[in-house]
């Protein structure tokens, strides 16, 4: 008597495009770029004029400083991972989005470093002799703050904005969105040059939000739904 095996169905895991990968790399990193929000309530005893030479704990400070160089090591990833794809659409433009996404990092790097320098002087002892310098320090955080953090994303936005709405690699209504955000956040910025407003100000803060919402939003995109359909990734969606 003979038995006959039946066979049991397998079944089979489609691989990851490499262009699926990218959107999920990319959208990682623009999620990634959002851990810093806490740094608003960590750097708040740094700007005191007397930090220096006060007393109180200052590991919020290094948390801080540690949460802004992954949020621009984050950024730079940003504009990497995603030059492939968007340089078939304006190699140029591409190449600027990478080009500010670096400078922007390294303006928060220069930011960082800044305030652990205060740090460092308060845990040396420097005493009064080194208030003006902290003080200088603090005052030069907030201005690379405002150049990296406020008007670099503003040119990010109109780039990327920009490329992403010819390409169609997304919805349009969500470089829409950045695009909007980036001429919003360019108007505040003019506002706070001229003193229409301080940096920190309610006015400021709605002018940002539509950017930050724009950033968020896409990165949640390219890890759930990825590009869509567009004439540029033919070919680039190989296993």
């Amino acid at each position: 008597m003979t038995t006959t095996a039946i066979p049991t169905p397998t079944t089979t895991r489609t691989p990851m495009t490499s262009l699926r990968k990218t959107a999920l790399v990319a959208g990682l990193f623009y999620v990634l770029t959002f851990v810093s929000i806490p740094t608003l309530a960590l750097y708040g005893p740094v700007h005191d004029p007397n930090f220096i030479v006060g007393s109180g704990p200052d590991g919020g400070v290094l948390f801080g400083g540690v949460l802004e160089i992954i949020v621009a090591l984050a950024g730079i990833g940003t504009a990497v991972t995603l030059y492939p794809v968007l340089k078939r659409q304006n190699e140029g433009m591409a190449l600027g989005l990478v080009s500010a996404r670096v400078l922007e990092g390294t303006l928060i790097f220069a930011g960082v470093a800044s305030l652990l320098t205060i740090v460092t002087l308060r845990r040396a002892g420097a005493g009064d002799e080194a208030l003006i310098a902290g003080q200088a320090l603090a005052a030069l955080y907030d201005r690379t703050f405002f150049v990296s953090q406020s008007l670099i994303p503003a040119v990010n936005g109109l780039l990327l904005g920009t490329l992403m709405y010819r390409s169609r690699l997304v919805p349009r209504w969500l470089p829409v969105l950045g695009l909007i955000g980036a001429a919003l956040l360019t108007s505040s910025n003019a506002a706070i040059l001229f003193g229409v407003w301080p940096a920190m100000s309610a006015q400021a803060g709605l002018a940002a939000l539509p950017i930050a919402i724009w950033e968020f939003s896409l990165g949640v995109w390219l890890i759930v739904k990825g590009f869509g359909p567009s004439p540029i990734t033919a070919g680039m969606d190989g296993a």
